[in-house]
């Protein structure tokens, strides 16, 4: 049954979230986009996640109490990872509590926040003296002198002596990296802005950032359009294969979004668009290349070949963004056909490469993204796990959206948590991994996965669960929501065909893990650590995906950690810093891609993760 939610409000971003009663602040911070740092896997021994609660602060854990003072306790400090919601309150987040982005590459301020060491744009204000006989230095020779060496391209030669002029000669120059963009009457310095963007294949969503200081203005996502077209890479691949101008409109219709949210962002903050001079774009192989307009057809067949490995450098105007038209953009470099860039900003973000002992980070999508790090090698894989997770293909999916059953709580009888505290119309993925969880640990569900008809149930199971077992179509449902709690007249059903596209995106990932740790020789239980990637994956319940098996049972909790959307996260490090994409390129080169449909045992391996773990809780 649906109940009354409890509203919690995060300072600074202002931000809401309406969760049941009992629930971890941890998990409302993730419904509120804000992934803390967690170094203990939210065991309450490591003290990061300290956050103050002000209104509604239950009473502390004897974890809370070790790492408080009694008056820091009543001026409301609590763990985020130990602290639960008993009423409505406001939590203050400190900076610090908040999971870091690889700070190696920036540098830290007295503020503790990340600031650019080797931005790609450099502004530079100058007073160059005017042209006169006896002083008839070219233009661009003049400028150099104040600034430094340059390139300039054609339309740059052909712009700047104008604009010098009409400046009388005293403004900012604008550099990316070695190439002139622009030279701005006035001092502008203190104005240089940066955007980058996750190129999801189902979501996408963009930040903007100060580039000067490292600060973000504004943070938006939104569906991508192109889903009309196809749920998944591949059958974007064959539309941009079969149909005349497909690739043209795939292309667009990329870059119509990503420009909508670049003047979303730019509205919220009041700034001008044209002092937006670098923008990195970070996403799979194949959104990468439909976004440069690339042929993605050598993508879709064997030996799914990409067209481009290393990171591109383009100028704004080339692909039609709205900012700058001379601006840098950053395409992220590419490990293989299907692990891209978004994998190789997951590497970056997270410092994968640097972390002591196995560490898995895993990416889940609609294409799940495997990367193993153990004996200082990098191995990396790619899986197609389906939309299910975001989703689609099930009967009454729905993305994270207000409406959306995001959580599944069996205690004596069976609660939701819908997002927007309104009534339900839907099941998003978190929802799914939860109500197939329960189902399995109280018996309605097979390993092999099978509901269990009426008729067969066993009579120790829950009467609010036995009840909510139906036949629909012919077939077992479970009922979520009757047609009367539902905000659409409609009940939220889960079928059995919608555990079999459960089973299928689970087993995937499940499969793609196993055959990595199975070459380097790396038992589940020896990883020190799982790092759960992607806007999907913070807001899983880690119990639950262990239930499931889309995260090895046997690896403790703890050593399970939310890294949040790391493809955004790497994307902004690369905005910020050239020694990042640097970085980026060396990572990708260093990290063995390796091709499952090539792995003589991935079928087999597959099969066998499609059937649920019979051994947890």
């Amino acid at each position: 049954m649906r109940e009354a939610e409890i509203s919690v409000t995060f300072r600074p971003s202002g931000k809401t979230v309406y969760v049941l009663k009992g629930t971890r602040l941890l998990e409302a911070a993730a419904g509120a986009d804000l992934v803390l740092d967690l170094p203990c896997g939210g065991e309450g021994i490591c003290g990061k996640c300290r956050v103050v609660v002000s209104g509604g602060a239950c009473e502390p854990t004897p974890a809370e109490r070790r790492a408080f003072s009694d008056e820091q306790l009543r001026r409301g400090f609590r763990l985020a990872c130990q602290s639960s919601v008993c009423g409505p309150m406001t939590v203050e987040v400190p900076q610090t509590s908040l999971l870091p982005a690889r700070h190696k590459i920036l540098e830290q301020t007295a503020q503790t926040s990340p600031v650019p060491v080797d931005p790609p744009i450099r502004k530079q204000y100058v007073e160059l003296t005017t042209p006169r006989r006896g002083d008839d230095q070219a233009d661009l020779t003049r400028l150099e002198q104040a600034v430094g060496p340059f390139d300039a391209d054609l339309e740059s030669v052909r712009y700047l002596p104008g604009q010098l002029r009409r400046a009388g000669f005293r403004g900012t120059a604008v550099l990316a990296e070695e190439r002139i963009l622009d030279f701005e009457p006035q001092n502008t310095e203190a104005v240089n802005l940066a955007v980058a963007v996750d190129v999801g294949t189902t979501t996408l969503a963009a930040a903007l950032l100060d580039a000067n200081t490292g600060r973000e203005l504004g943070v938006t996502s939104r569906l991508n359009p192109q889903t009309r077209f196809g749920d998944d890479v591949l059958s974007r691949i064959l539309f941009a294969r079969q149909e005349e101008h497909a690739l043209g409109l795939l292309h667009a219709t990329i870059v119509t979004a990503v420009n909508e949210m670049i003047r979303e962002l730019a509205d919220r903050t009041g700034i001008d668009r044209l002092r937006i001079y670098q923008i990195t774009l970070s996403g799979n192989t194949t959104m990468q290349q439909l976004l440069c307009r690339v042929d993605p057809s050598s993508l879709g067949e064997v030996p799914f070949v990409p067209a481009v490995g290393r990171g591109l450098a383009l100028q704004a105007s080339e692909l039609g963004l709205e900012i700058h038209p001379r601006a840098l953009v950053r395409v992220m470099p590419v490990i293989g056909g299907f692990v891209g860039g978004d994998t190789v900003s997951g590497i970056l973000a997270t410092g994968l490469a640097e972390n002591e002992g196995p560490t898995l980070l895993v990416d889940i999508g609609t294409n799940g993204e495997i990367v193993l790090s153990a004996d200082g090698k990098l191995s990396a894989a790619s899986t197609a796990a389906g939309p299910a997770f975001e989703g689609a293909r099930i009967s009454h999916g729905m993305r994270g959206a207000n409406g959306a059953i995001e959580k599944i709580v069996v205690d004596g009888r069976l609660r939701i948590n819908v997002i927007g505290d309104v009534p339900p119309v839907g099941l998003c993925g978190s929802g799914l991994i939860d109500v197939a969880a329960e189902l399995l640990r109280h018996g309605l569900l097979s390993p092999e996965g099978r509901l269990q008809t009426p008729e067969r149930l066993s009579s120790d199971v829950l009467p609010d669960l036995a009840q909510r077992l139906i036949v629909h179509d012919g077939h077992p449902a479970f009922l979520l929501a009757s047609a009367a709690e539902t905000g659409n007249a409609r009940p939220v059903l889960l079928t059995q065909r919608d555990l079999r596209e459960l089973q299928l995106a689970t087993g995937a990932i499940r499969a793609g893990v196993e055959i990595l740790l199975r070459r380097a020789g790396v038992d589940p239980a020896d990883l020190k650590a799982v790092l759960i990637a992607g806007g999907f994956g913070n807001f899983i319940r880690r119990n639950n995906a262990q239930r499931i098996g889309l995260i090895p049972p046997r690896v403790a909790h703890r050593h399970i950690r939310y890294q949040g959307n790391t493809s955004l996260a790497g994307a902004r490090l690369v905005a910020l810093s050239r020694k990042a994409f640097v970085a980026a390129e060396e990572l990708a080169r260093r990290t063995e891609h390796v091709d499952l449909s090539c792995d003589p045992e991935f079928q087999t391996a597959f099969s066998e993760a499609m059937i649920f773990p019979s051994d947890v809780d």
